[in-house]
């Protein structure tokens, strides 16, 4: 596990030089629009609902003794769910829409590494969307199921200090699915594909996790985050379906 989330990580050394010679950036441009405007879209809907929440939950303090702490402490709370629960969405909803546009990107990386000519699932746009859609709607309902207890366990003292290491590990693991669909989409149909980064989760989650944190970089993380994420889970998926290949033959 620990190996393979180091190689998820590693991979993203040289994205940038891959990028340039295959010329990709051209396949990123609509992707980091979306990417974009639905990070602003969900900060503004952050800023707004925050503080509603938040009085939301500062009514279950019923006495008068502490309520401006609590009150306080039920504005961070708020806010703090719509933080994590926007970012689960932002990611589902670009990973979704940009599935044609990321399609490409992986299949001429798979040219460039192995030279191969065949198009294994010829898939239409259309397809790619829909087929994105459905991952992510479904990723999006197994990590929500995952996220929200986390978030309570976050609440018991002592215990609770774990929450944020097991948060970012979820969500880095959904991340790194979402990347490494885009290349599986054209080998696998899409129980096979679930099953296949079921076995390869450490590579998931390594990805997964730059991916995350290049999104704490204000601005540039969100428009460089697609372009590096993709580029680093096609080379590093590909080559275990290429050693996958060569064992079965």
């Amino acid at each position: 596990m620990i190996k393979n989330i180091l190689k998820g990580i590693h991979a993203y050394t040289g994205t940038f030089k891959l990028i340039n010679k295959l010329g990709l950036w051209k396949y990123f441009g609509v992707p980091m629009a979306i990417s974009f405007f639905t990070a602003v879209l969900i900060g503004f809907t952050a800023w707004g609902l925050g503080d509603n929440l938040g009085a939301y939950i500062s009514k279950i303090w019923f006495w008068e003794w502490g309520s401006e702490t609590f009150r306080t402490l039920g504005n961070f709370i708020g806010a703090l769910l719509i933080i994590a629960l926007g970012l689960i969405l932002y990611r589902h909803i670009v990973m979704a829409l940009s599935a044609p546009f990321m399609s490409p990107v992986s299949e001429k990386i798979e040219k460039h590494l192995f030279a191969t000519t065949h198009l294994h699932r010829n898939t239409t746009n259309a397809e790619q969307l829909w087929r994105g859609i459905r991952i992510n709607v479904r990723n999006l309902l197994m990590e929500l199921l995952l996220t929200i207890p986390i978030i309570l366990i976050g609440f018991i003292p002592i215990i609770g200090i774990v929450s944020p290491v097991l948060l970012f590990l979820v969500q880095s693991y959904y991340a790194g699915f979402g990347n490494m669909d885009y290349t599986l989409e054209r080998h696998y149909k899409y129980s096979e594909s679930i099953q296949f980064v079921k076995k390869n989760r450490g590579l998931a989650i390594g990805n997964g996790m730059i991916f995350m944190l290049m999104l704490l970089i204000p601005v540039v993380g969100i428009i460089l985050v697609l372009p590096l994420s993709v580029t680093a889970a096609s080379t590093e998926t590909l080559k275990v379906l290429e050693t996958a290949k060569s064992i079965q033959k």
